[in-house]
């Protein structure tokens, strides 16, 4: 079921047809607090967002937030909920994003450190931080050796 009033930003068969290249959808209990720990922590900026569905972009890269309420009736919605933490083994990562930088808005802003930033022997520098939905975000960028 969707709230949104009024008209979205644009009509949803064009913006659908402009994708290209691998997408994300993240299912979200709340789209301003998924919205506000992307801006904070990940410096992303919402290139469009009401209380259904937004479009947030970073670091080149662009991903949709769904609301649960939007798969109301999607079998998705389900497994999500039964299968416990959303994304459970996935690591969204976001190339470029300065992992200390984010580390210290996430800490400032009471969002879960599940590993501090640190140099990895695969050459990136990265930090591996929980949202509130319980996906786990990990900015990252190449080590200086």
């Amino acid at each position: 079921m969707k709230t949104r009033t009024g008209d979205p930003w644009m009509p949803a068969p064009a913006y659908g047809r402009s994708l290209v290249g691998l997408g994300m959808n993240l299912m979200v209990e709340d789209i301003a607090r998924a919205v506000a720990f992307q801006r904070t922590v990940l410096e992303a900026t919402a290139v469009y967002a009401d209380p259904d569905f937004a479009v947030m972009r970073a670091q080149g890269s662009e991903w949709m937030l769904h609301a649960d309420h939007t798969y109301d009736r999607h079998p998705l919605l389900r497994r999500a909920m039964e299968n416990g933490a959303r994304g459970s083994g996935m690591e969204l990562r976001l190339h470029g994003c300065d992992p200390d930088r984010a580390e210290e808005r996430a800490t400032a802003a009471g969002y879960e450190v599940l590993a501090s930033a640190a140099d990895k022997p695969h050459g990136l520098r990265e930090a591996y931080i929980v949202d509130p939905d319980g996906y786990v975000w990990v900015p990252d960028l190449p080590t200086r050796r």
